[in-house]
């Protein structure tokens, strides 16, 4: 399969270069480039491309107010957030705007191409040094009945929300940032039943993909 990208980034040498290193990648198709978020919005909604590596600082709409509206007005394209700094907080925030992944911009071709497969899977892609910043500021807005945010409690007895022992393993195990094929391989199960596991899993926790099971996994000391 094809998968079709459009690169959204304001600066033309990234955004050029990043074309060209797209082109490059067997099974991977540039459907377009874009200078800010609401010429992203305007591409996906004439090209419907799989996937948007959208950078997060732009001007005018941003990488998250584009997010944003992209989950809203075209759900079924998949966003990669591209950031400089794996500090950037914006990725915070893009997390809670429904990006599906987040990679820095000295990926690779490889780690790119395998963050596009990953997505089009229904995964979550998280860099891991993204992933510190973004266990960081859930820990830190966890909040305790005194009103304080405090970090997340320990795991507790019985698995919160209903779900079953193996499941909450599952979980952790996401929110460590292993692929299915990594579950199911630490598990030793098939990864048909861990992908049972995780379709039964996010609606009793409420969440929509698994970058939202990663942030409900910390906040409730399940990884």
């Amino acid at each position: 399969m094809t998968i079709r990208v459009l690169a959204a980034d304001d600066q033309r040498v990234v955004r050029e270069g990043l074309a060209l290193l797209l082109s490059l990648l067997p099974g991977v198709e540039v459907a377009g480039t874009a200078a800010d978020g609401e010429e992203a919005l305007a591409l996906v909604a004439e090209l419907r491309p799989d996937v948007v590596l959208m950078d997060l600082r732009m001007p005018g709409l941003d990488g998250v107010g584009a997010t944003r509206r992209l989950r809203a007005e075209h759900p079924s394209v998949k966003v990669i957030v591209l950031t400089t700094y794996a500090d950037d907080r914006s990725v915070v925030g893009a997390l809670q705007a429904g990006a599906d992944g987040y990679l820095t911009k000295d990926a690779g071709g490889d780690e790119i191409r395998q963050a596009l497969a990953r997505v089009l899977e229904g995964q979550a892609v998280i860099d891991p040094a993204v992933q510190r910043l973004l266990v960081d500021a859930v820990v830190a807005n966890t909040p305790q009945p005194g009103g304080r945010a405090t970090p997340a409690e320990p795991v507790p007895t019985a698995p919160p929300d209903g779900l079953t022992p193996r499941e909450a393993e599952v979980l952790g195990l996401i929110a460590a940032g292993l692929s299915n094929a990594e579950i199911a391989a630490r598990l030793v199960v098939s990864e048909a039943t861990v992908k049972s596991h995780i379709n039964h899993l996010l609606p009793k926790i409420g969440a929509r993909d698994r970058a939202q099971a990663v942030t409900y996994a910390y906040q409730r000391g399940l990884a």
